[in-house]
Parts: C-alpha cells; structure tokens; sequence
C-alpha cells in the first residue's frame, strides 16, 4: 500500500480478468503510459492496486494485456481523442 500524506486520499482502483497476464491502471496521474502502475492478481481474478491522490477529478483507463480497456465498475465517462471513452475518478476532500 502507498504512503498517504495529509492533503491525499488512497483511491483503489480494480479490474476483473481472470485470464488476463497483465493489468496496468494508466490515467492523467501517471501522465498515461509514460508511468502505468501495475496492478496485482488476487485468487478471485480481480486484480487491484491503490493510488493516494489529492482531491480532483481525474480521467484513467486500463490497459489488460496491451488492449486499452474502459472500467465496467465506473459509470462515469468522458469522450477522449481517439474515439473511445476515459473513466472518470472524483477524490473527495
């Protein structure tokens, strides 16, 4: 788990893909593919990490094997230049 300062919130972010080798959570916080984060494989087959962000609103999608991959769990999407949609994260303070 990451260390969480004061002014910021540890987000979990999760994925179900049970036949997927890899999962990376990618977004406007980790400047996109230049800094993906990788997520772990629970036994369930979800696989799960926890990002501490300061309170905004942030756009991220997933890459699962090298295929770009919106989140299902998230209802909450924002056209995005290519013609798919980002998921949007909302951190409260």
């Amino acid at each position: 788990m990451k260390t969480q300062s004061a002014n910021t919130v540890n987000q979990v972010f999760s994925f179900r893909a049970a036949a997927a080798m890899s999962v990376m959570l990618v977004g406007d916080f980790s400047h996109w593919q230049e800094r993906p984060i990788s997520m772990r494989k629970s036994q369930d087959g979800i696989w799960r990490t926890t990002v501490s962000l300061a309170p905004g609103t942030y756009h991220y999608r997933f890459l699962v094997d090298g295929e770009w991959r919106e989140d299902p769990e998230c209802t909450l999407r924002v056209p995005n230049p290519f013609g798919e949609n980002n998921n949007v994260c909302v951190v409260a303070s």
